[in-house]
């Protein structure tokens, strides 16, 4: 962000925002309204809409400057600056239209969809502490579903369209009425009784589609995560949802001091209404109404329940009774002074022991009385609540409540006790984003399989179906090569924790190096180990602990055991492996259609550095027969319970020596 010049006339005024932050804030610009005058006088109706469309537009423009520390009155400027960088990206996709997805929609690359993951993830995981089962329903519904009377938005939000076949269907806008149609399928027609054991704790995250105005925290496909509790009266099942949506806060690391949870009860707001006498007929087009107030103002409200038939003064009067005095926040005893002997006994009681019940489970902190919060949909019946940024920044996170009444709807005899909520993608990504607090994990892969040439690629296939056997995670490189750094660079990109060299000297003796990425020895080197080719099921035994040498094979399962979760808690089992057989050790592959391509080879270098180092002086042979005669005498005893025994007097190679002048014998030169 940088800010205006000063300075004499000639300064020139800087940019309010950087090129990627305003780029960045083009998706959801390019969805507000734009300020579009109509040709002639405009109509009411125009007019009706532009004032709208602007409050909107400013709405947005007020959040943005707020959240980079600016004031108001840069509106114009930024206003300017999004415009242009909006015209230049338009520009921009003139030329190639397939790039951007349709409006409101967004795509996912392989980083995002980690992230996506993760707080997917962080979902299921509470849903599975509250002993939920998930359930899914098909993205397409009928539109029938969702034809409700009460005037609510998202009937006017459907995707919906008549398919090739002359059926009425619609991208689902919501989850709930999905789940009432497989409650409904569960009970028996005539009686309305459920023969399955209830309640019925479900959960689901489900892609939603809505065709309204986009802007921050609001697309036109978002991802929902549900939890409902099916077959229970009372406000226990309401308990748990609550419980459930304040222990996700904390998980994610977000405070009461961050988030609340507004709560109230229709129930009250009915005894409200009856006071003021509301027609029962406008009962539930009022809750719609009443559930715009933060969004349009005290003065839209009344005039819109003065067109359902709500007397004038009674529309003051509720709103009246809904509001606090400015500047406090509502409790339930500020709201039974306002409203008095009207008030719903039985409702009053019911909130003040979910408060009592909310303090003993120990999240009565996430909770906040707010006789305003309506939920805008028409079938709850009791307690509803609402999630919001106590900093006033973000719009609602989440919002659910009772709905004993749907049922119903859909034709059940009988009404069935539900209660539920629905819980966004998008607004709790921005709020976790601007705290910092998205924990997602970074790429990774436990192994990477290296081919040093092409004649070694065959046999890094069979490597590779051995470890994945084991149930490794592998990625086998696709284009063999002689330039280890190149490996090295493809193996730190993915997050690979061991890398697994197929080179000819190795796998001639019917084994294969790998190198722990991450782990060191004693001396601070990498711990790097020639493993046994048909032993790769256990191939985690042969890094060590810290009391054992690298490399050391394993005598019995007790012993491997012992050596196990030395990396990433990974733990030693039985493995099936019946379906790929084992590769022997043989030499190199022949291709019989020639010799493989010829490479450019470079120095094998293990840990993929470019030292180079002085060569060790040239040995006689009667040196070099001494040299192999004293190794013979270090040779430790061959590991009991091994079918074959294997001389094998070369080590690894150090740093930029190869095995011509490492200084190591060749028993045949000897010989």
């Amino acid at each position: 962000v940088s800010t205006q010049s000063t300075g004499d006339s000639r300064s020139t005024e800087m940019p309010l925002f950087a090129d990627d932050v305003l780029r960045g804030c083009l998706p959801a610009w390019r969805d507000i309204p734009k300020m579009v005058k109509p040709k002639g006088k405009p109509s009411p109706e125009d007019l009706e809409k532009m004032k709208a469309d602007k409050a909107i537009r400013n709405d947005f423009l007020s959040k943005l400057l707020a959240e980079h520390g600016f004031d108001d009155s840069q509106k114009k400027a930024l206003e300017k600056e999004l415009d242009k960088a909006a015209a230049a990206v338009a520009e921009e996709a003139n030329v190639n239209p397939f790039l951007n997805p349709p409006s409101g929609t967004r795509d996912f690359y392989p980083g995002e969809k980690r992230v996506q993951n993760w707080l997917f993830g962080e979902f299921r995981k509470v849903a599975a502490m509250f002993g939920f089962e998930e359930y899914d329903a098909p993205v397409l519904e009928s539109t029938a579903l969702y034809e409700r009377k009460a005037g609510e938005e998202i009937t006017q939000q459907m995707y919906n369209f008549t398919d090739k076949e002359n059926n009425e269907v619609t991208l689902r806008p919501e989850m709930t009425p999905s789940l009432a149609r497989l409650v409904l399928q569960k009970q028996n027609a005539n009686t309305g009784e459920i023969k399955e054991l209830l309640p019925f704790k479900w959960f689901t995250v489900a892609q939603c589609w809505r065709f309204e105005t986009c802007q921050r925290g609001r697309k036109r496909e978002h991802y929902q995560w549900n939890m409902d509790i099916v077959g229970v009266k009372g406000i226990r099942a309401e308990l748990e949802l609550l419980c459930a949506v304040a222990t996700l806060f904390r998980q994610l690391g977000v405070g009461s001091d961050i988030v609340g949870i507004k709560v109230n009860s229709r129930k009250l707001l009915s005894s409200i209404l009856v006071r003021y006498g509301v027609p029962d007929k406008s009962f539930a087009p009022a809750c719609v109404i009443i559930d715009k107030l933060d969004k349009i103002g005290e003065e839209e409200v009344k005039r819109q329940l003065l067109e359902i038939d709500v007397a004038e003064e009674a529309a003051s009067g509720i709103l009246k009774v809904l509001s606090p005095p400015e500047g406090e926040c509502d409790t339930i005893e500020k709201f039974t002074a306002r409203v008095g002997e009207y008030a719903d006994p039985a409702a009053m009681d019911e909130m003040s022991e979910l408060f009592a019940l909310a303090e003993s489970y120990g999240f009565k902190d996430y909770l906040q009385f707010d006789a305003s919060v309506v939920r805008g949909l028409a079938y709850y019946t009791g307690i509803v609540f609402e999630a919001f940024d106590r900093r006033g920044i973000l719009r609602a996170i989440c919002g659910g409540g009772r709905y004993d009444g749907l049922m119903t709807t859909y034709n059940s005899p009988v009404e069935v006790p539900c209660v539920g909520f629905g819980f966004g993608d998008c607004v709790i990504m921005d709020l976790l984003e601007e705290l910092n607090l998205v924990k997602a994990p970074a790429r990774s892969v436990e192994y990477v399989v290296y081919a040093r040439n092409n004649a070694m690629y065959l046999g890094a296939t069979a490597i590779t179906a051995g470890l994945r056997a084991a149930g490794k995670q592998v990625d086998l490189m696709l284009e063999a090569t002689s330039k280890v750094k190149k490996a090295f660079e493809y193996a730190d990109r993915i997050g690979a924790q061991r890398m697994v060299f197929v080179a000819e000297d190795e796998y001639n003796n019917g084994k294969v190096r790998i190198k722990d990425m991450f782990a060191k020895d004693q001396h601070g080197e990498a711990v790097q180990v020639d493993v046994p080719i048909d032993d790769l099921a256990n191939v985690d035994a042969y890094f060590a602990s810290p009391s054992e040498p690298a490399g050391a094979a394993p005598h019995t399962r007790a012993a491997a055991d012992c050596l196990l979760g030395s990396v990433g808690g990974l733990q030693w089992r039985e493995l099936d492996q019946s379906w790929v057989e084992a590769p022997q050790p043989m030499s190199a592959p022949k291709f019989s259609d020639g010799p493989a391509p010829a490479e450019e080879e470079e120095e094998f270098n293990m840990f993929g550095d470019e030292e180079v180092e002085e060569a060790p002086q040239k040995m006689s042979l009667a040196e070099k027969a001494a040299a192999a005669k004293a190794g013979k005498k270090k040779k430790k005893e061959a590991p009991p319970g091994k079918s074959t025994v294997v001389l094998d007097v070369k080590p690894a190679c150090f740093d930029g020596e190869t095995d011509e002048d490492s200084g190591v014998a060749d028993l045949n030169e000897v010989e």
